[in-house]
């Protein structure tokens, strides 16, 4: 009962159709019942005794009631359908509103598959399991409650027939909805598996295609659908006994009362119309019965899914502004103080991802990381926006705690472009003022010139209202990360990450990008995760991190000399720029220090040249 008053709280504005439907319902069954009633008359004081006068009458008061019931019955489903579908959308609406609310910790324990499937299959379960209790759930009670009164009414000793039926179904029904409810909760977990399956198909389709593992996807969803077929196969199996039972109710029931109604009417203690009104009553019982089973089959499915849609509606986030948040940044600056962090699963346990993690930096300072896989590196840039919370010690921004500040005037501080770039469908345009809604266009061109965007924005057709296809599959990854870098740089943040966000580009275009922050937001502390040294040509220091700990930070000139991680990753990089490198055109020379190329001809030219944009200038003219 507790489930079904929090899912009805959301009813909101669908309150007054719901109300009327049953009522609608309970005219309509009113008048159905009485049809037996009328029949009975109109055979014993119409027919029998040839009065056409009593059969014209009867028979008009019948047509009449079946004619009210019909067109109360079709308002009670318009108001019923009404009342279920608003229930349906005010849930999603209530389910997506809180997901936005969550932190990155409370998304993983549900997962992504699991929120779509809470969204969309349980939700019109619920939907269709709501629909039926306004009418169905209405219908079946009342019919069966006034023809049991109607058929004692005419004969109290026939009607006991009805208890037994009664008592043998409902017998039978507790033991199916015992057994199935269950299976049906496991249905929709396996439905989550399901839905995964087929998101991380789709949405990585390319590489399935690329490595020809059409045939293994394939056959991992097979393996899914079947998981969920075989559960659907043994519930529906324990359902299938409702019919045989049914049918054993009301083919006894008629034949117990024919047999004994025929002993009735020799006795003179009931008449042929009565008898006749007693066998439509039998009928309205049994199929009340019925039903109240399919009632009760959509109520072992949607009571699962009604348990799965409140969870999600009672999880907590587990990041929140604190009563009396600071609404204002004052700074850049960023401090790591003993800072533990680990990812927790749904049991709580969890490998440490970060430990004793100790770093001042400067606002305005641009900082590189660099570390292997696993090491912690978007973990870390992740608690400075408070994506998670640490486990120990303290993060601030501004010199203030971050769990001090309003979540949203934090992340507004913090731009994040994070490894995973995505974009959404849309104009361009529209995509890069997610970064500041009001920007405009001179702003956003801004923007897209210091992440150097607007090069390929500005060959396109349309430019700047260039429709981006969902997830941006039709501009290049290295054109989709430069896009989400212009978002950022919108925003214009005290601090601003770049998690691997230039893996995309060349090394000249990188260099742009790098002197245009040092330009444009000299104010803005800049962290960048590369796996490439030349993106740390312009950082004041550099952080190596091996296995979640600070292995160094300090200067590039220090690093090489004493840490020995980076200078291995520097001399192989250095080494094979210098030897190979995609980004060095014929002509030019490499120097590892300022990470650039520098043109030997550029004191022939009669105008001045950056060599950088001359390089990229060469690189695609002999591309």
């Amino acid at each position: 009962m507790d489930i079904i008053k929090k899912l009805l709280g959301h009813l909101g504005e669908y309150k007054r159709p719901a109300l009327i439907a049953p009522l609608c319902t309970m005219v309509a069954v009113g008048m159905e019942v009485l049809i037996p009633y009328i029949m009975a008359m109109l055979i014993d004081q119409g027919i029998s005794k040839g009065d056409m006068g009593k059969v014209w009458l009867y028979g008009g008061i019948m047509l009449a009631c079946a004619a009210v019931a019909l067109v109360i019955d079709s308002a009670s489903a318009v108001f019923g359908s009404r009342a279920s579908t608003g229930l349906a959308s005010n849930l999603r609406d209530a389910l997506f509103e809180k997901v936005q609310t969550y932190s990155f910790s409370n998304i993983d324990k549900f997962s992504t598959a699991g929120l779509v499937t809470r969204m969309t299959t349980d939700v019109t379960n619920v939907q269709q399991a709501f629909n039926m209790s306004l009418i169905i759930a209405t219908r079946a009670p009342i019919s069966l409650v006034a023809s049991l009164v109607m058929s004692i009414i005419i004969s109290p000793k026939l009607s006991g027939i009805f208890l037994v039926a009664m008592v043998v179904l409902s017998a039978a029904l507790i033991f199916i909805m015992l057994k199935t409810m269950p299976l049906f909760g496991q249905v929709f977990q396996r439905y989550d598996a399901l839905n995964a399956s087929v998101q991380e198909n789709v949405t990585a389709i390319r590489v399935v295609k690329a490595f020809v593992r059409e045939k293994h996807e394939d056959q991992k969803f097979a393996h899914a659908a079947d998981e969920v077929h075989d559960l659907f196969v043994k519930a529906e199996s324990l359902l299938a006994f409702n019919n045989p039972v049914m049918g054993v109710a009301i083919y006894g029931c008629i034949i117990a009362i024919s047999w004994f109604g025929t002993h009735s009417i020799l006795a003179g203690e009931i008449t042929t119309g009565q008898l006749t009104s007693l066998l439509g009553y039998v009928f309205n019982v049994l199929m009340s019965l019925m039903m109240l089973t399919m009632i009760f089959v959509m109520v072992s499915m949607s009571a699962a899914s009604g348990q799965r849609i409140v969870e999600v509606l009672e999880e907590e986030p587990d990041i929140v502004s604190p009563q009396n948040a600071l609404m204002e940044v004052p700074d850049g600056s960023i401090d790591f103080e003993a800072v533990n962090f680990c990812y927790r699963t749904g049991d709580g346990e969890g490998e440490e991802t970060l430990s004793g993690i100790d770093l001042h930096i400067d606002s305005g300072e641009t900082i590189g990381v660099l570390g292997g896989t696993g090491s912690g590196k978007s973990t870390l840039v992740a608690l400075i926006s408070r994506l998670y919370d640490v486990e120990a010690g303290t993060v601030k921004v501004g010199g203030v705690d971050v769990r001090s500040y309003d979540t949203e005037v934090l992340r507004d501080a913090v731009a994040v472009v994070l490894q995973q770039n995505t974009l959404f469908s849309g104009t361009i345009l529209d995509n890069l003022r997610w970064g500041k809604p009001d920007a405009t266009l001179e702003e956003c061109k801004i923007a897209c010139a210091a992440a150097c965007a607007d090069e390929f924005i500005d060959r396109m057709p349309d430019g700047y209202d260039t429709m981006i296809e969902q997830g941006g599959t039709n501009v290049s990854g290295g054109q989709r990360q430069r896009l989400c870098i212009a978002r950022a740089l919108l925003k214009h943040p005290r601090v601003l990450i770049l998690d691997d966000s230039t893996s995309a580009v060349d090394t000249a275009t990188d260099a742009s990008i790098q002197r245009a922050f040092a330009e444009q937001i000299p104010d803005t502390t800049k962290i960048i995760i590369s796996q490439r040294v030349s993106s740390f040509g312009a950082c004041n220091r550099i952080l190596v991190l091996d296995a979640g700990h600070v292995d160094a930070f300090a200067p590039e000139s220090e690093l090489i000399e004493t840490c020995a991680i980076y200078r291995d990753v520097y001399e192989t990089q250095n080494k094979a720029g210098a030897e190979a490198d995609f980004d060095k055109p014929e002509g030019f020379t490499y120097d590892p220090v300022s990470q650039r190329f520098d043109p030997a001809f550029a004191d022939e030219l009669p105008f001045e040249v950056d060599p950088v944009k001359v390089a990229e200038l060469a690189r695609k003219a002999g591309e």
